[in-house]
């Protein structure tokens, strides 16, 4: 399978995660991606750990470099430098979307914000802040969108400090909006472009756009009731840790053999499940927990009841059990545990990708997927250049001379 928006070209001069994850995603979907660094140095998520040793001098090879930079091609460029910029606006011309996610100010001091390029461009701008507002100028990385977002004051135990996600949530996630909302800006041209052509005026006005996608921006979006219940009750969310106030049982449940495992019985009938598969069909006449919200006042109470059942058996125990009573259950499967779930390997969530410098690297496959195509399979990440003679010479138009020119002035 192609993919839905093969054609379509996107260049992702970004850094680090954000800007790139969202190109990323539009390759998988389809598009061709081709990724602008620095020449000689490259994006910083070369030199993030953890490494794998191929026998050079230095750290090794990164393998976040290995799983971020996948599914493109990869060329070398000095936006800061005239001759970089003018070969920069000539690939900008062939393409569809740009993603970047500079601080605030950058591209067009390099004279190559959206005013700069081609007026038809889908251009993705990610920032911590957005591009306006009295915060936009202020440097800063995933963990202030978390912060700033109203995550982290949520994330952990309410006798604790606040604890970060396992991995850099504002990221990933304003990385999968703003790829959503390149889709809908592509559509949103062509459709206006089609309806030009038909003698009727589209309804974008045609022409492209620029989407401003701070990362507090995503994670402000998905914080559920927080905002409204502080609107109309005064309301200030706190942490819960893995308990809800308003719902229980419900936990993270230790195992005899060193598991947790998730049980979400809040409900009435999945309550009166667990309480058969637990084989206390008492409990659920117990008149202490016969409501949910006579659970959730007792929620101590009845979690250490759950808790003391399943750290007498194992995490694989406690799922058959649950599932033979329709319990929605799960166990906090590590890396370890995903490579051998049976369930992961028959959808194939897992692929192996091929990588130019270790080989084959398994990691996870696109997602979602469309039922009944195969997904796009990603390449391996670029070396650094690698791709630089088939794109600014086969692409943009430039000799082989013209290349080696600016090669030898380490523009490219």
């Amino acid at each position: 399978m192609a993919g839905p928006l093969a054609g379509i070209r996107v260049i992702d001069v970004g850094t680090r995660i954000s800007a790139p994850f969202c190109a990323g995603l539009l390759g998988e979907l389809g598009a061709d991606v081709i990724k602008v660094e620095l020449p000689g140095e490259g994006d910083f998520m070369r030199t993030m750990g953890p490494f794998v040793d191929v026998g050079d001098e230095g750290p090794g090879y990164s393998l976040s470099w290995a799983v971020e930079g996948r599914g493109r091609r990869g060329v070398t460029c000095d936006l800061r430098r005239p001759e970089g910029r003018a070969i920069f606006i000539r690939l900008a011309a062939q393409a569809d979307v740009v993603c970047e996610n500079f601080r605030p100010g950058t591209m067009e001091k390099w004279g190559l914000g959206p005013g700069d390029l081609d007026p038809g461009l889908i251009y993705v701008r990610i920032s911590v802040f957005g591009q306006s507002g009295p915060y936009s100028p202020r440097p800063g990385l995933d963990r202030l969108g978390i912060a700033y977002g109203g995550l982290l004051h949520l994330t952990g135990d309410p006798d604790r400090p606040p604890v970060r996600p396992g991995v850099t949530v504002s990221d990933y996630l304003t990385g999968v909006f703003a790829a959503c909302a390149a889709v809908a800006g592509l559509y949103g041209r062509d459709i206006g472009d089609a309806e030009r052509e038909g003698g009727a005026k589209g309804a974008s006005g045609g022409g492209g756009a620029v989407i401003d996608a701070p990362l507090y921006g995503a994670v402000l979006r998905i914080l559920e009731w927080t905002l409204a219940a502080y609107d109309r009750l005064g309301t200030v969310r706190q942490r819960e840790g893995n308990r809800l106030g308003h719902s229980a049982p419900l936990d993270n449940y230790p195992s005899a053999d060193g598991f947790y495992v998730c049980i979400v019985a809040g409900s009435d009938a999945n309550f009166a499940r667990l309480c058969r598969a637990m084989e206390r069909p008492d409990l659920a006449t117990d008149s202490r927990f016969a409501t949910l919200a006579e659970r959730a006042s007792r929620g101590a109470e009845i979690n250490a009841i759950v808790a003391q059942w399943t750290v007498s058996l194992s995490a694989e125990e406690i799922e058959r059990r649950c599932v033979a009573h329709d319990v929605p259950v799960g166990t906090a499967y590590s890396a370890a545990d995903i490579f051998a779930d049976p369930h992961m390997a028959e959808r194939g969530d897992l692929i192996a990708v091929e990588d130019p410098v270790i080989g084959a690297v398994r990691q996870q496959a696109p997602f979602p997927r469309f039922v009944g195509e195969p997904p796009v399979h990603p390449v391996g990440a670029p070396r650094l250049g690698e791709h630089n003679r088939e794109v600014w010479c086969g692409l943009v138009g430039l000799t082989t001379d013209e290349l080696e020119a600016l090669e030898r002035e380490q523009v490219v």
